[in-house]
């Protein structure tokens, strides 16, 4: 089975989607006029917008919240132990191909993000929406949308759900000594709690967990950095000189390290991977673009922000070159270098919560596209029984194959989402090109489906539907 999904990885990776993902980046990026960049002020601002939830009485999410719950997604083992695993595999020089992954990506996101609100469906109380809803309504092709919903649902409800609960029992195994079936037991059954809960109190739970985690993982990281700034030109030389140096072509080893620096950028802020348009699609907003706006805004703080505060500090203690760790044990042994035995404890509980809140938005992404499939509540109780078996078997389960694994089903679902929102970008082009419009004349941007003439398929953003948003 591993030599297996080896073969496929290599046969998807380097030959297709390492081309496919930067190449797409910077078209995206030109198309947009990098919008990824000179929108950042404008990404701040409509964060915290609650103009619509407060005209229209609470229907979906805040921005905030569907902001949280991507991140929730986001933020996890691939900060922690991604970037550790990228740079003990690839070298100081694979964090460079993870922050191109970053900002070329941010412009994919722009786009799936935005195509997600434009084409999301009203349900009771809540939106639902995402890829395979846009490539029914987009590009009327509901055999791929299925397609897409089968393979989301499995790659990121089971297979990312088992590397999460890996990467939390290796933190524990490592600062408690707690042995793998007790781990895997113990957040099996904090999980079941929560995914029987439903959406709100996923919303709830990540909106509180994450800012505050990610807060005080930050001000360590920041403590590091100041406390060794003297060195930081040579982190970066060496950040620099790794990803163009003439060792790694010499070495025969460039290749590998792009490869598997993309590779875990991906895994870490998922843009252009069809996961986060998912919850961007839950958030009551005036405009589509602003909620583009955010989860761009949620690729930055991802790898630019959090990825890049572990990676300094793992370069800063020289760990990475220790052979004998794997993940997140080398973050963790990083943190104690740098700031004490205690630090290793903090890394492990941050991680727990990382990692936990991870499979929760998770497991969010594969109910959405269940009910895409087909509305039955036998078929979301099979499929939380199935993330809570995968919780347990990641517990168990061998560091390399389960990240593989993750590795080829995060490929084919990006490539399946790739296509299609490059066959959709235009509509996402000219829906900015609205919001520019109505910005420049002194507006809070308001959106209705009659703005985008010649586009079908919007189920939502009639002007009845939306008449208080101007109010």
């Amino acid at each position: 089975m591993e030599f297996i999904i080896s073969f496929l990885n290599d046969l998807v990776w380097e030959y297709i989607l390492i081309f496919v993902l930067l190449g797409l980046g910077l078209l995206f990026s030109i198309r947009l006029k990098f919008a990824q960049f000179t929108y950042i002020p404008e990404m701040f601002r409509v964060l915290f917008d609650k103009r619509s939830i407060s005209a229209r009485g609470k229907k979906g999410t805040s921005p905030f919240q569907a902001f949280t719950i991507s991140t929730a997604s986001r933020v996890g083992t691939g900060n922690l132990a991604g970037v550790a695993a990228a740079i003990s595999i690839g070298g100081p020089g694979a964090v460079f191909w993870m922050w191109m992954v970053a900002i070329l990506g941010g412009a994919s996101s722009f786009i799936e993000s935005t195509l997600a609100q434009i084409y999301k469906i009203p349900e009771k109380d809540q939106y639902r929406g995402g890829p395979a809803y846009y490539m029914e309504k987009g590009l009327n092709n509901r055999k791929l949308g299925i397609i897409f919903a089968i393979t989301i649902t499995f790659t990121y409800g089971l297979v990312f759900s088992s590397v999460q609960s890996n990467t939390i029992r290796l933190a524990f195994e490592e600062s408690f000594n707690i042995g793998k079936w007790a781990m895997g037991l113990i957040l099996t059954a904090i999980v079941a709690i929560v995914i029987f809960g439903g959406l709100k109190r996923i919303a709830k739970i990540t909106q509180i967990v994450i800012p505050v985690m990610a807060f005080f993982y930050i001000i360590l990281a920041l403590y590091v950095f100041f406390g060794n700034i003297a060195q930081i030109p040579e982190m970066f030389a060496m950040i620099f000189q790794g990803a163009f140096g003439f060792r790694e072509f010499a070495g025969g080893t460039f290749g590998g390290m792009i490869l598997i620096g993309v590779q875990r950028g991906l895994f870490s802020n998922e843009a252009g991977m069809g996961s986060a348009p998912n919850a961007a699609a839950t958030s009551e907003v005036t405009h589509p673009v602003k909620q583009g706006l955010i989860q761009t805004l949620g690729v930055f703080t991802d790898t630019l922000m959090i990825c890049s505060a572990t990676a300094i500090i793992i370069l800063f203690s020289g760990e990475y070159m220790n052979t004998d760790l794997e993940g997140i044990q080398i973050t963790q042994l990083a943190f104690e270098t740098e700031l004490g035995t205690w630090a290793a404890i903090f890394i492990a509980i941050a991680i727990f919560l990382f990692a936990f809140s991870s499979i929760i938005g998770n497991y969010y992404y594969g109910e959405t596209n269940i009910e895409f499939i087909k509305k039955s509540a036998t078929n979301i109780f099979i499929y939380r029984i199935g993330v809570l078996a995968m919780v347990l078997f990641g517990a168990i389960a061998e560091f390399g194959f389960v990240w593989s694994l993750a590795d080829l089903t995060m490929g084919i679902m990006a490539l399946i989402n790739l296509f299609a929102i490059f066959m959709l970008s235009k509509v996402a082009y000219a829906a900015l090109k609205d919001y520019r419009i109505q910005r420049k004349q002194g507006k809070d941007p308001v959106f209705y489906r009659d703005h985008l003439p010649g586009v079908t398929g919007m189920e939502y953003w009639k002007r009845e539907q939306s008449s208080e948003k101007e109010s």
